[in-house]
């Protein structure tokens, strides 16, 4: 028996790669609307189907957006980001086992990870993609949790990007620029994502640290649904991290 479609008006936010890509977001008569409220806040409130960025893809894009904003990437851009045992995959494998991730480290899908295109996507959404974007993600020995550093060549100094970002993030809830280098117990078990800037000679470097459960998943999912619904965007989502 052909199951029936969901009526039109029946709100979706789906955690899948499915629909990111825009060639991909339109199915069964819904269109569905990438879910980086950083990026498209006004658009999710009238959404009636969103995709749900991934965990890597949300602190890669909120370490370059406002960059790409403002035509800043240079041709190459270079991204290292750690993961912990609950980010690398959800089917069962033996390098998410804790006998293999207990003091061990390696890297994965180097320069071919499966959220590279939806990053692409959405630095191109704003303004300017890199021509090369060297990402290399690698498993962690820790539970939760992604660390990305980026860095590329920036010409301006330290004060100006971090007038950028500031200006960027001015009105997100839960995206923050902190002076202080940092670490991943100030984001594991929230919803927040937090960046840092320093600047080297000539080189940029942006470090941004999510909880991939939260907001590099069901917290991005719970933040959008609150955008879809109308309701206040921080609801539900005022959690204590493991570090104060």
């Amino acid at each position: 028996m052909e199951a029936n479609p969901l009526p039109v008006q029946t709100k979706i936010i789906d955690l899948s790669t499915d629909f990111r890509a825009k060639e991909e977001a339109y199915f069964e008569e819904k269109s569905f609307m990438y879910g980086l409220p950083e990026l498209n806040r006004e658009a999710i409130r009238k959404a009636n189907a969103i995709a749900n960025p991934g965990c890597f893809a949300t602190a890669i894009q909120l370490a370059l957006l406002p960059l790409a904003q403002d035509q800043q990437l240079n041709p190459s851009v270079h991204v290292h980001a750690v993961t912990g045992a609950t980010g690398a995959g959800t089917s069962l494998s033996s390098t998410g086992h804790f006998a293999w991730r207990d003091n061990n480290f390696s890297y994965y899908k180097p320069f071919i990870h499966q959220h590279l295109e939806e990053i692409e996507q959405s630095l191109e959404q704003v303004g300017q993609r890199p021509d090369r974007l060297h990402f290399l993600p690698h498993r962690g020995n820790f539970s939760r949790g992604i660390f990305a550093t980026v860095y590329l060549t920036y010409d301006h100094s330290l004060a100006e990007a971090k007038a950028q970002f500031e200006r960027f993030y001015q009105d997100a809830a839960f995206t923050h620029l902190s002076d202080q280098p940092l670490h991943l117990k100030q984001v594991i078990n929230t919803n927040k994502a937090l960046l840092h800037l320093h600047k080297h000679d000539d080189q940029l470097l942006i470090t941004s640290i999510i909880d991939n459960l939260l907001k590099g998943a069901s917290g991005q999912a719970v933040q959008n649904m609150n955008l879809m619904f109308g309701l206040e965007e921080t609801t539900g989502l005022l959690l204590k991290g493991s570090y104060f």
